[in-house]
């Protein structure tokens, strides 16, 4: 009898053995799970937008008057300021951006010299509006896009009224098209504002506005080819 208990009480000191063991050892700790963390939107060029946009223009090419017994006499418009908008549309594969972009332009490329000679006169051309339609490609180091950019051009001025002889004919209020070209570095602010920096040079075939009559007086005038430098803003949708 008496091994039968001793042979129960070694059982039930191995059964209660692991419980005590477990007592014994630390409570398992679990670290708790990283808090997630919204992904930054990548900025894409891609959309429509609109803008203004300001800066300065001026003439790289001369246009002149032959007048009997004086000769070639410069009657180029003056350089001044212009400014106006755009619309446009990008589309952005991979770092490649391609576009389309329209603007019309106010310009005070006005005319500055007029000539005068016995009863005949001639107004020098200047460049009161233009506008462009150009393709836009260029590489975005994703805000900043440098791109090239060129296509057709128009514009007209306004010579006035001249006087040949006592006689007048239109020497002026013409439209002209052409060509431009150019480039420009373009920064993204915010994901709807950006800022532009561009150059584009514009050449306009002008007809010629010759006296309808023999007066000696003969308007060489040559395409109108200007520079433009502006500052831009835009808005994307």
């Amino acid at each position: 009898m008496k091994k039968h208990l001793l042979a129960a009480t070694a059982l039930a000191g191995l059964l209660a053995a692991p419980t005590t063991f477990a007592a014994d050892l630390p409570a398992r700790t679990y670290a708790p799970p990283p808090a997630l963390v919204a992904a930054v939107p990548i900025f894409t060029w891609t959309g429509f937008y609109i803008g203004l946009n300001a800066g300065y223009g001026w003439n790289v090419n001369d246009s002149a008057v032959t007048v009997p017994g004086v000769g070639l006499v410069d009657v180029t418009g003056d350089d001044g300021f212009v400014g106006g908008g755009q619309v446009g549309y990008n589309y952005q594969i991979g770092s490649f951006v391609l576009g389309l972009e329209a603007d019309l332009q106010y310009a005070d490329l006005g005319n500055e010299r007029d000539v005068t000679f016995g009863d005949s006169f001639v107004a020098g051309g200047g460049l009161d509006w233009f506008g462009t339609v150009r393709a836009r490609a260029g590489y975005a180091f994703d805000r900043a896009l440098l791109y090239a950019t060129g296509g057709f051009a128009f514009g007209g001025g306004s010579g006035g009224n001249c006087l040949a002889n006592g006689l007048p004919f239109t020497c002026g209020d013409d439209t002209s098209t052409g060509w431009t070209l150019g480039g420009g570095l373009e920064y993204a602010v915010t994901n709807n504002f950006t800022v532009k920096l561009e150059g584009l040079y514009v050449n306009l075939d002008r007809g010629g506005d010759d006296a309808p009559f023999d007066t000696g007086v003969l308007l060489n005038r040559d395409d109108y080819e200007f520079g433009v430098v502006r500052a831009g803003l835009n808005y994307k949708f």
